[in-house]
């Protein structure tokens, strides 16, 4: 799914407006249908609704849907609109006309913090202050409407954005003047803004509501920015055939694990193996080996010269793939040993972990790393290997802007993983929960990419399929251990069945 700057939502709207044709009071008669039917379904009948309206064409959406809501006989709904401006937009114009015509729903102006309301407990808010158009923070009457509305204890659903985010960078300290709302109903695809971590009090929980724009101009539209969701993963994975053998699956190359961190290199392995890899070979320093070798009966091993770290020279010229980084300590023998590897020129590597801790300490190593090299770090870790960035918005542009100049693939891991490409893209991924974010999660999506990649897959889509999988399989042992008993095994117990879940057409997309 493609996820458009704000001012491509303008012009898609425009082209849908000129092409379908429609008028622009019917798209918004329909993005108001959209919104009362997810209301209808959501929020009951006797729930007093109180509409907060602005001047734009957000406020027009909010009439519309007080006269809709009315038409269904909801008994309790209220508009206060807000007035800042003695022009409003004629779509909202013509809505309000409209409410006024029908005469069932009371209408209140706000001109000054005197006139905010009372309201009844168990009040649902509808914000439809300012929509997605926004270009500079509120202030004034405006940012003291939102500041009463987030004080008022009610459930707050907002119309498309919440009130006073912009839809891509809000890098502005601007708390007071930002909806917090409980549900966001956005239009036809996310913005951007809801990705980032900063911006999670203001969001809420989104919905896309589908409003019918013009398929052509979504097709056509270029876009940087993709949101992965089931439909995108099915039919990129690679068929199994009938006369295929270990060797048909690629044979993928582990360097995991040092001593007191036995079980990074098992978690990795094992998830690597589940994710339909021919062959593994897991290379272990020698204490490891009898641990992992019982813990993962199916992997091949390679013994380290060394009882406790990686330091071993390696050949590996009959992998197909490479991972290095789970639990391999950052001593100096290591980042010898780790720089060897990089230099061996395979051009299907992945670094996770502590590779790039050791990067971090010496990165003159991001010159050795061939193209296309897949590389997963968290937050910290990326902070560390890039310096610090102060909100999501500004490391994710941080991130394309190395995939860019490094032609690395960098998988970003969080509440919605984003994997920048060297030619700019960036995809954010559409499942996984707050339960993953535990020990060896990590681990095991390092795993799951390493086979993809030994099997043929190209670095993009192994990173990409990869990082769904992963949220697929978390999602899963989620719905049987709830989210605080999650743990990484629980993620490996459960690839199967989601590999399995890309073959089928039954299942919606989670957010």
């Amino acid at each position: 799914m493609k996820v458009f700057k704000t001012i491509q939502i303008r012009e898609i709207d425009g082209f849908t407006i000129r092409n379908e044709p429609i008028a622009s009071i019917d798209l918004m008669e329909r993005a108001a249908i959209g919104l009362v039917t997810w209301i209808e379904k959501n929020i009951a009948c006797e729930t007093p609704v109180s509409v907060f309206v602005g001047p734009g064409n957000n406020g027009g959406d909010g009439w519309a849907v007080a006269r809709l809501l009315a038409e269904l006989n909801y008994p309790q709904i209220k508009v206060f609109q807000l007035h800042i401006n003695p022009i409003i937009s004629p779509d909202a114009q013509i809505n309000q006309n409209r409410l006024f015509r029908q005469g069932k729903v009371p209408v209140h102006e706000i001109r000054s913090s005197a006139d905010f309301p009372q309201l009844v407990p168990g009040t649902v808010i509808i914000d439809a202050l300012f929509g997605s158009g926004l270009s500079r923070r509120l202030a004034g009457l405006s940012a003291d409407v939102v500041n009463f509305i987030n004080h008022s204890g009610c459930r707050i659903l907002s119309v498309d954005i919440p009130s006073g985010l912009m839809g891509e960078e809000n890098s502005a300290d601007a708390d007071n003047g930002i909806i917090k709302a409980s549900d966001t109903l956005t239009f036809e695809f996310p913005k951007r803004a809801f990705f980032y971590a900063e911006n999670e009090p203001y969001v809420g929980k989104w919905h896309i509501i589908p409003i019918g724009l013009h398929n052509k101009i979504l097709a056509d539209m270029p876009c940087d920015y993709y949101y992965t969701t089931l439909a995108d993963i099915r039919g990129k994975l690679n068929k199994r055939k009938r006369f295929s053998h270990k060797g048909t699956y690629g044979h993928a190359l582990l360097v995991a694990g040092s001593y007191g961190m036995a079980g990074a290199s098992i978690l990795a392995a094992r998830a690597c193996i589940r994710s339909g890899v021919g062959l593994l070979t897991t290379h272990v320093p020698k204490t490891l080996y009898p641990i992992v070798q019982s813990a993962v009966p199916e992997s091949i091993f390679s013994i380290d010269n060394s009882e406790s770290y990686f330091t071993s020279s390696l050949d590996v010229e009959k992998y197909t793939a490479l991972a290095a980084g789970p639990g391999i300590g950052i001593n100096n023998d290591t980042a010898k040993a780790l720089e060897t590897l990089i230099k061996s020129g395979s051009e299907a590597l992945i670094l996770d972990a502590d590779a790039l801790n050791i990067i971090a300490r010496n990165p003159e190593m991001l010159q050795l790393m061939p193209g296309n090299t897949i590389i997963t770090p968290h937050p910290g870790e990326f902070d560390r290997l890039f310096g610090k960035s102060s909100n999501g918005y500004l490391r994710n542009q941080l991130q394309i802007k190395l995939s860019i100049n490094h032609k690395l693939i960098i998988v970003l891991k969080g509440a919605y993983t984003s994997v920048s490409l060297p030619d700019g893209r960036c995809f954010f991924n559409s499942n996984g929960n707050p339960g993953m974010a535990t020990a060896g999660s990590g681990d095991v999506l390092t795993g799951i990419i390493l086979s993809l990649l030994a099997q043929g897959h190209s670095a993009e889509d192994a990173a990409i399929i990869g990082t769904f999988i992963h949220g697929l399989a978390g999602d899963m042992a989620a719905e049987k251990t709830g989210e605080y008993g999650l743990i990484a095994s629980d993620i490996i117990r459960y690839i199967g069945n989601a590999f399995k879940k890309t073959e089928h057409h039954d299942t919606p997309d989670r957010k």
